[in-house]
């Protein structure tokens, strides 16, 4: 897997302070993603052990509280997301008691193959769907067109 960016401090993208992963690889290429960059799944660099490892030293900093972690792109069940996708997610559940998990991806639950749904089961809110241009809204709320579903698999309030 490679990644495009990580924000060890992030307040955008999920609910309080994260961390936040754009993975790369996108199959999906909606028209209008403003992350774009992230659709060859070789952008950027390779995700790496180090990188794992700062990810959960980063959730288990108790200097600053972090609400959990969010992951987005590019598009993290993308097929050659999912193995390093899933071992983060392990050890983030194992070592980081407490923090949630969010994802964004184009697929929708009903299109998840059953490994990917290995990932999902580790995942508190998925935000699923295309982006759709034509049914764009700024206003909504951790996702950008209304198509879009927001499915909380957990009670993260």
């Amino acid at each position: 897997m490679h990644i495009s960016q990580y924000y060890p401090i992030d307040v955008i993208n999920g609910p309080g302070t994260r961390c936040t992963v754009f993975v790369s690889g996108c199959i999906h290429q909606c028209k209008g993603c403003y992350n774009q960059s992230t659709w060859s799944p070789n952008a950027g660099q390779l995700f790496t052990k180090e990188h794992q490892d700062a990810i959960i030293r980063d959730l288990q900093d108790k200097r600053i509280k972090r609400r959990g972690l969010s992951l987005s792109g590019g598009d993290p069940l993308h097929p050659d997301n999912l193995d390093d996708v899933l071992a983060l997610l392990v050890r983030v559940r194992q070592e980081c008691i407490g923090k949630d998990v969010w994802m964004w991806t184009g697929y929708t639950l009903a299109q998840l193959t059953a490994k990917q749904k290995r990932v999902t089961d580790l995942v508190d809110v998925l935000i699923d769907g295309k982006f759709e241009q034509a049914l764009a809204d700024p206003s909504l709320r951790w996702k950008g067109s209304a198509n879009q579903v927001i499915h909380y698999f957990t009670d993260v309030n």
